[in-house]
């Protein structure tokens, strides 16, 4: 399977020190620019994500790709609600098409245990 995703309204969606819900919740209503209405719950994510008068300017024309990257560390630190993030990207991406979340594998400055050292 492809997706046409040349010319997409690209959003950086950077994670590193987040530690928890509020601080992610903090960086998808920055990255996104979210009213200062937005709920910060999963809820109103998977809403703000679907409402396409919500999202920036010149993305709802073109298709929007929101690129997340330094999630690892979060990730790890809790992976309850990372699952939970994931499903809500994953829900919203399956409802809009114009709609794609990537998680971006690099960027990470902790040492995999298969590497050398």
């Amino acid at each position: 399977m492809t997706h046409e995703l040349t010319g997409r309204f690209v959003v950086a969606l950077g994670l590193d020190g987040v530690t928890d819900k509020a601080g992610l919740m903090d960086r998808c209503a920055r990255a996104l620019g979210l009213p200062d209405w937005f709920g910060r719950n999963w809820d109103a994510l998977a809403d703000s994500l679907a409402d396409h008068t919500l999202w920036p300017e010149g993305s709802v024309e073109r298709g929007m790709l929101i690129v997340v990257h330094d999630w690892r560390a979060y990730a790890a630190a809790r992976p309850g609600e990372w699952a939970t993030a994931q499903d809500v990207f994953a829900a919203a991406a399956d409802r809009t098409s114009s709609l794609t979340v990537a998680l971006a594998l690099g960027g990470c400055s902790e040492q995999r245990p298969d590497q050398d050292g």
